[in-house]
């Protein structure tokens, strides 16, 4: 027993390669061709078994400037999606990993699909072989393969799974569009107007001093602020990335700062509007799929708590659990939570009284993402002419500090 366990976990951690060939077949034609595999033996058993003799084998030179892609939820909801079109035409699914695998054009992900390809030839259930790697398949994932395979159902799972991913990326690609335009755009004004501040101002100060006189106390201003930048500009750039750094370690470690945080995002106008409706979107669809997956309510929200993507939401969804749990109404529990519009509730309450949860909730899913759609239209046409408010008072500040004494010199001759 112990030597079986210390060979499945050799297995575990070999690594495949990528090796160039070249042989012949039956017929004496010379072939060509790339094969990936743990080892240079285990390709030439490889092409023997499909009737080539191997003349030549050799690893594949990686490049020094080569870089693995990272693995995203794209590559992840395409994964979901094959794997369950290769199960559904009858292909079986240690083999249909090795087609999917081999066919992928993101290096990372291959490792990864073959990596679960070992597992599973070795008699790990997919869900444990996939709950191996909780960066790219979390719980909620795990939890409905793991009710796929109970109820002999995975193929349909997995294409639920695919939605569920291209649908969820899908909003969050569009409030990222959205937000990404004003915020470039803003980051380059800043940046121009820092150069403006330490390379032209201190040209124009040294004009001003040459005619004498006492400058405008608004261009003093300017001036003061460029000499000061223009000293220390260095120590204002370690302030702005320390300060970001800071940031990001307080939020990942502080969960009242987080709390804090996203309760204040909601509270934003127009982009709290936003939030709202996409944390009910991502809320309802997750609910839908796990429960349409036969996954008990209980277990259910606690994979939905950590999905919606807000804490202030997931907090409340394990409220909900703990009520639920008690035996009260799902949409009871929403009601007490004062975070889920009436609309929702009374769907919830139509779903459970007519034993069609996981359809309405799909319902509220599609109009709350509509939703979206159309307040991150809402926000980028709103947020055009506050970029140019912006623009425009950093570059006018500056070009009315200059002329000032322009028109002050004016005025006296």
């Amino acid at each position: 027993m112990a030597t079986a366990t210390a060979a499945n976990k050799a297995q575990k951690v070999e690594k495949a390669y990528v090796y160039t060939w070249e042989g012949a077949d039956k017929h004496g034609k010379r072939i060509k061709g790339e094969s990936r595999a743990a080892s240079l033996a285990l390709v030439r058993a490889d092409l023997r078994r499909q009737g080539i003799n191997p003349l030549k084998v050799k690893k594949k030179a990686s490049s020094v400037f080569s870089t693995k892609k990272k693995i995203t939820p794209g590559d992840i909801a395409i994964f979901s999606r094959q794997l369950s079109t290769m199960m559904e035409a009858g292909v079986p699914l240690v083999q249909a990993f090795d087609i999917v695998g081999r066919g992928h054009n993101n290096p990372s992900m291959q490792d990864l699909i073959l990596a679960i390809k070992a597992d599973v030839e070795g008699g790990t259930a997919l869900a444990e072989a996939l709950s191996k790697h909780p960066l790219y398949f979390d719980d909620l994932f795990c939890n409905l393969v793991r009710a796929g395979e109970a109820a002999g159902v995975l193929e349909n799972l997995l294409d639920k799974i695919a939605t569920y991913k291209e649908k969820t990326e899908s909003i969050k690609g569009k409030i990222k569009k959205a937000l990404f335009y004003p915020a470039a755009v803003i980051i380059v004004a800043i940046v121009v107007t820092a150069l403006i501040m330490i390379f032209v101002i201190p040209q124009f100060e040294s004009l001003f001093s040459s005619f004498g006189g006492d400058l405008p106390a608004f261009t003093k201003l300017v001036v003061a602020i460029s000499k000061w930048m223009s000293s220390y500009w260095w120590l204002l750039l370690i302030g702005i990335i320390g300060a970001i750094y800071a940031f990001a370690f307080a939020y990942k470690r502080s969960r009242k700062m987080r709390q804090s945080l996203d309760k204040l995002l909601l509270q934003v106008p127009v982009i709290g509007v936003i939030i709202h409706k996409a944390t009910i979107a991502r809320f309802s669809r997750t609910l839908a799929t796990m429960f349409a997956a036969g996954v008990p309510l209980v277990e259910a929200l606690e994979s939905v708590a950590g999905a919606t993507g807000n804490i202030i939401y997931s907090d409340a969804v394990m409220r909900m659990r703990e009520d639920v749990a008690t035996g009260q109404s799902l949409q009871l529990t929403m009601k007490q939570q004062q975070l889920f519009p009436h609309m929702v509730i009374q769907m919830v309450a139509i779903g459970e009284e007519s034993g069609s949860l996981d359809h309405m909730l799909s319902k509220v899913a599609d109009f709350f993402e509509e939703e979206v759609d159309n307040a991150v239209d809402a926000l980028s046409s709103l947020m055009e002419p506050f970029i140019m408010v912006v623009i425009g008072t950093l570059v006018g500040s500056l070009v009315v500090a200059m002329y000032l004494p322009i028109f002050k010199m004016a005025s006296v001759v």
